[in-house]
């Protein structure tokens, strides 16, 4: 169970001060809430859970505009990895069903022309590795340039840690975004992880970002961490300042060490959404894995409607996501145009 359950909500007149606060702030200013803020917006009552999201909407509205950035993933490279974060069914320590694949260029190439035909204008290529070796770089080269001659769409990677040698032939191969999630606030880390530290991905990170291409980052949320450690990682990605944030809600995976935890509890997850967007007004906001569980139909609706501008359509690396014509119509009925590959440069 997270903190959220027990941690008492702060008095509504105090609540009533900090959402204007946060209006004038965020709204207004543009200026990002601080993690003493993030927290105060993280025990809030359901009460003012209405109020969060809208002023939220607001400010997505108002920095990100009203259209919604689509994006499809696949694993170039499922499961066998050497890490043990607790989360993640692809960790070769764990008695996880997932083994390892690996795509081949022809399969990259159909997958990436399926996602742009869903309107979709990224489309990532993931491995579940430590870090690439040269081999895996050299499927990667072969496969964005393969991707790039068939297909209109920009392509972006995640596979692990790297070095700046490797960082520098992504921006070669012209890889547009790369993922590289914190997953959890610094001093949660080490219960998610303990094959490697929160400071080697804040390190990738950074050269991510020196390099010019765009950095996703986010996290994972919902795997018993505390409100206090929930306002810390959405406080670390606001210094980060990524181009994108994706936000993940735990689904408990069968043979990891986190698959006994219950799935976060909706009105959680939606205040998580609000405290998100306010403390990263100018970031792409974007619903990732275990909304499906998390929120159902109708909580992707509020959550789009309270902070969210992006959306992974399709199944994740390894669970099912939404069909995505549901989600297209969802988009159309909310009148939120799909973001123009043009758009995105």
């Amino acid at each position: 169970m997270t903190a959220s359950v027990t941690d008492p909500p702060i008095p509504a007149s105090a609540d009533g001060d900090l959402l204007a606060i946060a209006r004038e702030q965020v709204l207004e200013r543009g200026e990002p809430l601080t993690y003493d803020q993030i927290l105060a917006v993280l025990r809030t009552g359901d009460d003012e859970l209405e109020a969060w999201l809208a002023l939220a909407h607001e400010v997505r509205l108002r920095y990100q505009g009203p259209s919604v950035e689509v994006e499809g993933i696949v694993s170039l490279k499922t499961g066998g990895c050497p890490e043990d974060c607790h989360f993640c069914s692809q960790s070769g320590q764990f008695t996880s069903p997932v083994r390892s694949v690996w795509l081949n260029i022809p399969e990259l190439v159909r997958a990436a022309k399926q996602t742009a035909a869903t309107g979709a204008s990224e489309f990532c290529i993931v491995a579940a590795v430590r870090g690439p070796d040269d081999k895996l770089m050299e499927q990667l080269r072969e496969g964005v340039a393969a991707i790039q001659a068939a297909v209109d769409i920009n392509v972006a990677a995640s596979v692990g840690m790297l070095t700046q040698e490797q960082v520098d032939d992504l921006v070669d191969m012209g890889i547009h975004r790369y993922n590289h999630n914190l997953e959890a606030g610094r001093s949660f880390f080490p219960q998610v992880v303990t094959t490697h530290s929160w400071q080697e991905r804040w390190d990738t990170c950074e050269m991510i970002a020196a390099s010019g291409m765009e950095l996703c980052c986010g996290g994972l949320v919902g795997m018993g961490e505390t409100l206090e450690q929930r306002a810390e990682l959405a406080a670390d990605l606001s210094r980060l300042q990524p181009h994108e944030v994706p936000l993940n809600f735990l689904n408990p995976r069968p043979g990891t060490p986190f698959g006994h935890l219950e799935p976060m509890d909706t009105g959680d997850a939606l205040r998580t959404i609000a405290a998100f967007r306010l403390a990263l007004p100018r970031t792409i906001l974007r619903y990732a894995g275990g909304r499906e569980l998390t929120l159902g139909d109708l909580g992707t609706r509020d959550g789009l409607l309270g902070g969210i501008n992006a959306v992974i359509v399709g199944n994740y690396l390894t669970t099912l996501g939404r069909d995505p014509k549901e989600d297209l119509e969802l988009l159309a009925d909310l009148d939120m145009p799909i973001r123009a590959l043009n758009d995105t440069f």
